[in-house]
């Protein structure tokens, strides 16, 4: 590989901001990587872009490109975008080659470190990196270890959809480091880890067949049993914890994987997500109206239409397909039922659900979860009546505007998860009465 040196990456970053500018994104796809145009087209970069200029009105000056740091090959760079009602930062990872490895749009980074919740006591607990799984794809994570004697329980933390590092980082949030430094501080020892899309990005495009089992099952597993393997954690009471489409997939880990203890999901979806994307596109479209709103709905339709065809198969170009997903991945998703997967574990399971929530709704997807398991006395549903999809607490309907800000999981919600976790004579019999118990 070429050393980064031989090549200057910020206009290479200002080429690709003038050409957004301009609304040029076909020609901004021949810059992306393998991995990168995986999983974004020049429609889903179009759609972005619309969504956030429209919050920040017209133009007036783009910035002169920042580079930050190189991390594996790549050096990333900030374009600042300055608009007539706030600014926006383009943040690329660009290789030796000129061609674009990442790409995402944020709001400027008003506090760079990440500062623990109020509920986190660092005192009470210490953190190890370690290695989750064996071979090519083994990815790094963190083990968070309670002081004191044994055995406690586990649990293995699984992001959502997307790229994410062991923490979920979002802009300036960490929701998963945010439950994993609650519950640790409350007696669980957490393990959460980079995701193989994260670590191995490149890698990981080269494999056609690759499906969402791919993308989690198996550094779950392994994470369950690096847990098992601790001196002061009770090897029989491993759970598992997911977000969002960890969630969705975290019946199937528990399927592949009989000796873990039962699971917790968060906003986890069930309804097709081809079909929620449409939904979602909507709702965003409502938000920002106008023709590029208008173009993302009629894309989307048509996208996931494909997705419900009886045409779809793996050599179904990405570019394609909804998010960018490949065929293979979207056919594991269509026969997929995580309702009736979870229905069939004899396992206890705790399920969370934001109130206002838009993206995974009580309408949409957590009735089935109701319905799937109205028969389970040992299945515990709340919601979270003021809180969004990453479990932020809040006011008013939930817009993208609001994961802009530095905030923190609902301290509500860290408390009862960790009670469920640790249950203790009464409290868990207490906790699972009746067939489902809400939190209004």
């Amino acid at each position: 590989m070429a050393d980064l040196t031989t090549i200057d990456a910020r206009p290479i970053a200002r080429t690709v901001v003038e050409k957004a500018r301009a609304g040029c994104f076909v020609e901004m796809e021949p810059l992306f990587a393998p991995p990168l145009r995986a999983v974004v087209s020049s429609e889903t970069v179009r759609d972005a872009w619309g969504v956030e200029i429209s919050k920040r009105g017209p133009i007036s000056t783009i910035g002169e490109p920042v580079v930050e740091h190189a991390k594996e090959g790549l050096v990333r760079v900030s374009v600042p975008v300055i608009c007539e009602h706030g600014e926006l930062m383009v943040i690329m990872s660009i290789d030796s080659k000129g061609k674009l490895h990442g790409f995402r749009l944020a709001a400027p980074e008003s506090v760079t470190v990440w500062t623990p919740p109020s509920y986190a006591n660092p005192k009470k607990f210490e953190e190890h990196d370690v290695m989750v799984g064996s071979g090519p794809l083994a990815v790094p994570g963190t083990l968070s270890l309670p002081h004191g004697h044994g055995p406690k329980p586990g649990v293995v933390l699984l992001s959502g959809g997307g790229p994410f590092d062991r923490d979920e980082t979002s802009g300036l949030n960490k929701p998963l480091k945010d439950l994993a430094w609650g519950l640790a501080s409350r007696g669980v020892a957490v393990l959460r880890f980079d995701k193989v899309t994260y670590t191995h990005s490149q890698q990981v495009a080269t494999l056609r067949d690759f499906t969402m089992a791919d993308e989690y099952v198996p550094s779950a597993v392994a994470a369950a049993r690096l847990l098992q393997q601790q001196p002061t954690v009770d090897p029989t009471r491993i759970f598992i914890l997911g977000h969002s489409m960890g969630g969705k997939v975290a019946p199937r880990v528990v399927a592949a994987e009989p000796s873990i203890a039962g699971l917790v999901i968060m906003a986890g979806d069930t309804q097709p997500m081809q079909r929620s994307a449409i939904r979602v596109t909507h709702y965003l479209a409502q938000l920002s109206p106008g023709p590029v709103a208008e173009t993302a709905v009629e894309t989307m339709i048509r996208q996931a239409a494909l997705v419900d065809s009886p045409d779809l198969s793996p050599s179904t170009p990405a570019r394609e397909l909804p998010f960018g997903f490949s065929g293979s991945y979207w056919l594991d998703l269509r026969s997929y039922d995580p309702v009736s997967t979870a229905s069939a574990l004899d396992k206890p399971m705790f399920i969370l659900q934001g109130g206002r929530d838009y993206q995974v709704t009580v309408e949409d997807d957590l009735s089935r979860w109701k319905e799937g398991l109205s028969h389970r006395p040992d299945v515990t549903i709340r919601i979270y009546e003021v809180d969004n999809h990453l479990f932020f607490p809040g006011i008013g309907p939930s817009t993208p505007v609001e994961y802009e800000s530095a905030q923190h999981v609902d301290p509500a919600v860290v408390a009862d998860i960790a009670t469920w976790l640790r249950p203790h004579p009464g409290v868990f019999a207490r906790f699972v009465s009746g067939v489902l118990r809400f939190k209004r």
